[in-house]
């Protein structure tokens, strides 16, 4: 496993480039795996006396709890995170994110022509009763915002794959889980080889060609949690993401 990279760390902050394949937070179902939660505890000398999250505890568990982990990506998805080294910064940056003073920039392939080239995608978002590993758009889901822009379209770009596929920057200004995955299936354009979200039969033969799904983490925007100055990070492509990319030039 690939670990990840410190773009920047001062004695407030460490912003990772966090690698595929790589979970963030410890779990049953991550026993075997070396997890972001793990590194960062190991790095930084960050103890970790308990497992579960939760709403009840102090601000001081749960920065413990997380190892300083403000958000999180999905194992697949690859980039920038932000990691507080201290509660104080912990704090902050979670107000950041609930107030929205978090700005994201993500990079994505999608299946299909999109358009118009430019939209927000304003639908609720929630965990599916009938598939607990899926999300999808609920009524009664909490609310999820994510604005895009086609960079690119691509035709005809290998036999197995016969519609166009748009390189698109999408801006999610809420942070729900699998958000822009579940928003670009939501308009019928799912990220391209996405096991959940883009079918399974879809998902497998995209996955002959790229064995990732398509998302990255590429730019994020914050107040600094001391100096109160906004900062900015940006994450390059992943190996296997710029060779995709240069197969659809």
């Amino acid at each position: 496993m690939v670990s990840p990279k410190i773009i920047y760390q001062d004695e407030s902050i460490a912003v990772v480039d966090k690698p595929a394949g790589m979970i963030v937070n410890r779990a049953d179902t991550a026993k075997n795996q070396v997890t972001l939660q793990e590194w960062a505890e190991k790095k930084f000398q960050i103890s970790n006396l308990k497992f579960k999250i939760s709403d009840t505890l102090s601000p001081s568990d749960n920065f413990i709890n997380r190892a300083g982990i403000v958000h999180r990506l999905d194992k697949e998805t690859s980039g920038i995170l932000i990691i507080a080294k201290n509660e104080e910064s912990f704090v902050n940056l979670q107000k950041q994110f609930k107030e929205g003073r978090v700005k994201k920039t993500y990079f994505a392939v999608c299946h299909g022509e999109i358009k118009p080239s430019e939209g927000e995608i304003n639908i609720p978002i929630g965990r599916l009763p009938w598939n607990r590993m899926r999300f999808g758009v609920l009524p009664q889901g909490k609310e999820a915002k994510s604005k895009y822009k086609v960079l690119s379209i691509k035709y005809k770009v290998w036999d197995k794959v016969s519609e166009p596929l748009s390189l698109v920057k999408v801006y999610p200004e809420t942070g729900r889980t699998h958000q822009i995955r579940v928003h670009m299936q939501y308009i019928g354009h799912p990220i391209f080889a996405d096991e959940l979200y883009a079918g399974r039969k879809t998902s497998k033969r995209d996955r002959e060609i790229l064995p990732r799904h398509f998302l990255h983490a590429a730019k994020i925007s914050f107040l600094h949690p001391k100096t109160g100055k906004r900062i900015e990070f940006e994450s390059p492509f992943p190996k296997e993401l710029s060779e995709f990319l240069t197969k659809l030039q």
